[in-house]
């Protein structure tokens, strides 16, 4: 269950309570859902009964009320309420492993759709370097998610004093797409070679490219060994963190295509690389020593590959090449 879907679910459950007079509330057009801050939380939640109650009554009493219709919604595994009226759900298990199965079998098109069907997303050209990119790479957005490029004004964003030829000198293709695409359109883009090139870990371009390679060597050693992928059960809170951001990915394309933002999608595929490491480094893929292989390592081997794909697909999009070596 994508986040997208999960709002839907909640959204129907709070019409349907209204329509049964369990609640007196005025229906929201859309219901936010939201990765919580901290482990053990759930995998998603949301503020929907704080929103809901605000002069109109006890939000707890509103959160219990949807807590026990939207436990019993498929998919949906846990709903627990926290603090003042918080409701925090945790998914099903299968829910997980169907998520990394569609995001293998979509590959480098997983987040693609129709999110944007009938929506007219005004862009117009430019002639200075960062605005020309900027509304290059909205174009491939607003195409992937079913939306339509109308006449309009070009995206607002911070002029950077220096041509596109000396950016391509300094910087090569990739890192200068980067520098222009990572920060939002009223900051002043980095320059500086020394950041953009670095390979080290302070560089988020190193680290977003660093990621889909290290996939593609998990999945060659795999190989290597005779393992095949299997997406299954994910209990760890690095897995599970990890999930969180591959569902929450088609919403981040929709967004970023909607408000012109490609830094959006750069600011989620440095999130999915940390992420992917934190993962990685908690939550072994390969047996150690003479060790086995399991179940385990296969769905593991499964979600590394899943966040390997998505990572592509991101740089794809914005025009930055993936190398599976580095």
């Amino acid at each position: 269950m994508t986040p997208a879907q999960l709002s839907r679910t909640v959204l129907h459950t709070v019409r349907r309570a209204v329509e049964d007079d369990e609640l007196c509330v005025a229906v929201p057009e859309r219901v936010k859902v939201r990765i919580p801050p901290r482990p053990g939380c759930g995998d998603y939640a949301t503020n929907v009964a704080l929103l809901l109650a605000r002069g109109e009554g006890d939000a707890l009493v509103v959160a219990e009320v949807l807590r026990r219709r939207l436990v019993l919604a498929p998919g949906i595994a846990r709903v627990d309420i926290a603090g003042p009226g918080f409701l925090n759900i945790t998914l099903e298990g299968n829910s997980h492993a169907q998520l990394v199965r569609d995001v293998l079998s979509q590959g480098l098109r997983y987040g693609h759709g129709d999110a944007l069907a009938g929506v007219s997303v005004p862009l117009g050209g430019s002639d200075e370097v960062r605005a020309a990119l900027v509304a290059h790479v909205v174009r491939g957005l607003v195409d992937a998610t079913g939306g339509v490029v109308v006449p309009g004004d070009g995206p607002v964003v911070r002029a950077v004093p220096v041509s596109g030829r000396d950016l391509l000198t300094r910087l090569g293709p990739d890192a200068a797409r980067w520098a222009l695409l990572r920060p939002a359109g009223h900051d002043l883009p980095d320059l500086d070679p020394g950041h953009l090139l670095s390979q080290r870990e302070d560089s988020s371009l190193f680290r977003v490219r660093y990621a889909h390679a290290r996939t593609r060597a998990l999945m060659r050693n795999a190989g290597q060994l005779g393992i095949a992928p299997e997406p299954g059960a994910y209990d760890h809170p690095a897995a599970a963190a990890l999930l969180a951001l591959l569902a929450d990915y088609p919403r981040t394309l929709e967004a970023a295509a909607r408000h012109r933002a490609p830094d959006r999608l750069a600011r989620q595929l440095v999130a999915l690389a940390d992420a992917f490491f934190r993962f990685h480094d908690a939550c072994p893929a390969l047996p150690a020593g003479e060790r086995k292989p399991s179940a385990v390592h296969r769905s593991r081997l499964a979600l590394a590959d899943a966040a390997g794909a998505v990572l592509a697909g991101g740089l794809h999009l914005l025009g930055i090449s993936a190398p599976e070596h580095l």
